[in-house]
Order: structure tokens, then sequence, then C-alpha cells
């Protein structure tokens, strides 16, 4: 059957300008990190794309180590979008990344000009594509000169294998450095990509400030703390859940007692509030339209339906933002 796209999908979806460009992205973004390698079913992939774009997400993040394997994830929404969106693709805003370890031997990770753009080319032949829409440096490399890897930004630009750059996991002061030097270069920064939540707030030590100063949009990855800003863990550590299962992105020993009272706390605001804690902690991040997009991870399309739907209470009183800074500290 031919995947035939919701008519009223931008209806419940808000749009949000990224930084000073003439994009806009959606307030929620999907992230293909975990659910679209090859240890997940295809079909379970499909939906959660369908559901996705049927609600207004129009932004897909991938990069390309995401699977697992790594790799997996972009073949897997190649085929999805061969066989599915190509009638779309002009509605899709696809953006990829590379930074970490991807092939063997000294060229297939980190900054250099090298693993760049011969990155870019495999996800490109991986996902079916002529270009992405964004595309990342996905973490500071500390040997490669700032200005190499930059330059390479500027280069797939320029070849139109990409339209816009950004980077992610930047602090403050090297992010700064590396919109000066694309803006020299005349391709600027688009965006950033941090990692922001209740739990972990270090962009507001001064990189948002550098953002809105010059002029750079953000999306936020891991909203959710990894699942502890959700309803999973209220009554502790489910024997099934993802801080049970030996992790690296979440642990039993994260789970502190202090802060499954802070996540019940949080629950109990969410719930006065007539939502879910996974969705109060989305609206929060968004608080201040100091963030364009949150960055989302799904295994189940109720999961979008839960973050969609937060955009109907997204706003906070000056009473709650005290409540949630006082169970913060």
């Amino acid at each position: 059957m031919v995947y035939q796209a919701n008519p009223a999908r931008y209806e419940s979806m808000e749009y949000r300008r990224c930084g000073r460009s003439g994009l806009k992205l959606p307030a929620i973004s999907l992230g293909l990190w975990h659910n679209f390698g090859d240890a997940t079913l295809l079909d379970n992939s499909r939906q959660l794309l369908h559901r996705a774009f049927d609600s207004g997400i129009t932004h897909l993040d991938l990069a390309n180590n995401y699977g697992p394997p790594p790799g997996s994830a972009e073949e897997n929404f190649g085929r999805i979008l061969r066989e599915d969106f190509l009638p779309y693709r002009d509605e899709l805003i696809i953006s990829s990344k590379a930074g970490y370890t991807m092939w063997d031997g000294p060229y297939g990770d980190w900054g250099s000009r090298k693993y760049l753009i011969a990155s870019l080319n495999q996800s490109l032949k991986r996902m079916g594509l002529e270009y992405v829409d964004i595309f990342y440096h996905h973490r500071p490399d500390p040997e490669t000169p700032l200005e190499e890897t930059m330059q390479a930004l500027d280069t797939v630009v320029r070849q139109g294998k990409a339209l816009y750059v950004g980077i992610s996991n930047y602090p403050a002061e090297l992010a700064a450095q590396a919109i000066d030097i694309l803006n020299d270069l005349g391709t600027p920064c688009l965006i950033h990509q941090p990692r922001y939540s209740m739990f972990e707030r270090w962009v507001e030590g001064g990189l948002l400030d550098v953002l809105q100063d010059k002029g750079v949009g953000s999306i936020a990855f891991s909203p959710l703390a990894g699942g502890q800003l959700t309803d999973r863990y209220l009554d502790g550590i489910p024997a099934d859940s993802r801080a049970a299962s030996g992790s690296k992105f979440l642990n039993a020993e994260q789970l502190t007692e202090q802060k499954l009272d802070k996540v019940r706390k949080l629950n109990a605001l969410a719930q006065r509030r007539g939502q879910k804690l996974s969705q109060m902690a989305l609206a929060w991040v968004l608080r201040d339209d100091k963030v364009t997009s949150v960055l989302i991870g799904a295994s189940k399309t109720s999961q979008i339906d839960d973050a969609v739907g937060m955009l109907a209470n997204r706003h906070f009183t000056a009473a709650e933002r005290a409540e949630i800074e006082e169970i913060l500290v």
C-alpha cells in the first residue's frame, strides 16, 4: 500500500525560525539514533516515520554512526525514503553528522577535511540523496585546526552536498570561534546541537547566549535525560528498563534516591499541569525560546503523540518556573 501523508499534518505543529536564517524547524524533531538500525524491525521504523511526518515533524536527524551497527540507520532510512517519502522530499529537513569513529584507520574519526567530506559522501550514498539539508560536525577535535574543520563544512555547501551546516557538542568559547570562521568563509553556521535537559544545564553557562548573540539556532538532544524525566522510574528501577540493562547511556547508579525524589516532585507538578512528566520536560527546554527545537527519540508511535501533544500546554507561570528551580536545586 502506497503511503499517503496526512493532509492536515501541519496543523498541530509549531514552526520556529532557526537563528537569523530563512529556515524554520518544527518545535519537535525526530532523532533516528537508536530505533532505526538493523536491530529494529523495519516496519516499526517505518511506522515511527509515518507518524512523525503525519504530525508535522519535518526534521529527521541522523548521523553516520547511528544504528546499531553504525551506518544502518542511514541505510534503513534511505530505503523508507525511497519507498514512502520521495514525493515529500522537499517537505523534509534531513540532517546528518560526522565526528565520531566510523571506520578503521587514521581517517575515520574526529574533524579532518579528509574524514568529514568522505563521511558525507558515504552518508549520501547510504540514504540515496544528492544532498542533506544540514550537515554537522558532531564534536570538537582537539588536534585538527578549527579552521580546517570549518573549511570542510564550507566546502560541502559549495559542492551542493549540504544546504546548511552546524556544530554539535561545542562549548561556548569554541562555538563562538567556529561561528566566526564560518561567517568569514561565507557559509554561516545555522545551528548548534547540544545536550540539554532539566538535569544537564551546562548550555546555560554561556552557550545559549553566544548562539542568540550570533543569530545561530539550537536543537537540544537528550531533553528527557536518557529517560530519567519520564514516569518510567517513579517507583524505582524496573527490571526491563534501560537503567537496569547496563546501558552506557543510563545506569542504576545515576538514579540515586535524591534524583528519584526530584523526579517524583516534578511528576507531581506535571500532573497538576494536566500533562505527563515527559511533556513538561520537553516544554521546559523550549520555555524561553532560546532553543529552536527539541530532539526526541521514539520506539513507539505513542511517544511521538505525547511529544506533539505537549505543544498544547508548553508555557509556564512564574510560580511553576520557581517551583521547578526549587526542585532542581
